[in-house]
């Protein structure tokens, strides 16, 4: 039960500054509960932060977006209403701005679902697509983009959950399951992937239970340095 969502930065993955909460389930009028994953990307000098969270107004899951001009916000709510709206598969939301400049935000459990995002970022243009779920999939999707392959890591094989990843050629798939990054994490019972590069090396964020009075629903974010292989596998 969540209901903020808070900063950390850092600049060498050591140490880290926390900044807080700029967001918080208070920022959304139409969400009362449930401030669950969520990922920023800026685009236009601007700072777009698509988050999940429980809706008054469906009863469901839905997916929000707040706007700010720095990582550190403030951030506020860009459209005053849901962006996506009305189903318990709507969470984990995952945004990656491609090299021709389109927009794609993925999400959901227990399918993957995505959407062509508009050049504002806070709209849509046509349909809402589900997608044919790779291997394993579960939930909590991390979509990138990595010289000139597209990666679909996510939450996979619960419970507790590991974090597994497909691949494909086209930012819609299809997408094929490749390996698991990590086995099923002690105590965990959710995970959730965040992947990337960083002053030459490349790292995965995840879930862990494993502190004192951690367990399936108290974790802890974990990071790991891991390597690409020649033919971008990991």
């Amino acid at each position: 039960w969540m209901n903020d969502w808070r900063v950390y930065s850092s600049a060498d993955m050591v140490n880290w500054t926390d900044h807080g909460s700029p967001l918080s389930l208070a920022s959304f009028s139409w969400a009362d509960g449930r401030a669950w994953a969520a990922q920023t990307i800026k685009r236009n000098g601007k700072y777009y932060w698509y988050v999940c969270a429980h809706s008054k107004l469906s009863g469901a899951m839905a997916i929000g977006v707040a706007v700010g001009d720095s990582p550190t916000g403030p951030f506020k709510d860009a459209i005053g209403k849901p962006l996506a709206d009305g189903n318990w598969d709507y969470i984990d939301p995952t945004v990656m701005l491609d090299d021709d400049g389109q927009a794609y935000m993925y999400w959901g459990n227990p399918d993957p679902y995505y959407v062509k995002l508009n050049k504002d970022m806070i709209s849509y243009s046509g349909e809402i697509h589900k997608v044919a779920r790779p291997a394993h999939y579960q939930e909590g999707p991390w979509f990138y983009k990595r010289a000139g392959k597209y990666y679909l890591a996510y939450a996979s094989t619960c419970c507790p959950e590991g974090i597994g990843y497909a691949m494909s050629d086209s930012p819609t798939g299809p997408w094929t399951f490749k390996n698991y990054i990590m086995a099923p994490t002690d105590k965990s019972r959710g995970n959730h992937p965040g992947i990337m590069d960083y002053k030459g090396k490349s790292y995965l964020f995840y879930h862990t239970g494993l502190l004192p009075k951690g367990g399936s629903y108290g974790r802890s974010t974990a990071i790991e340095e891991f390597k690409y292989n020649t033919d971008g596998s990991i």
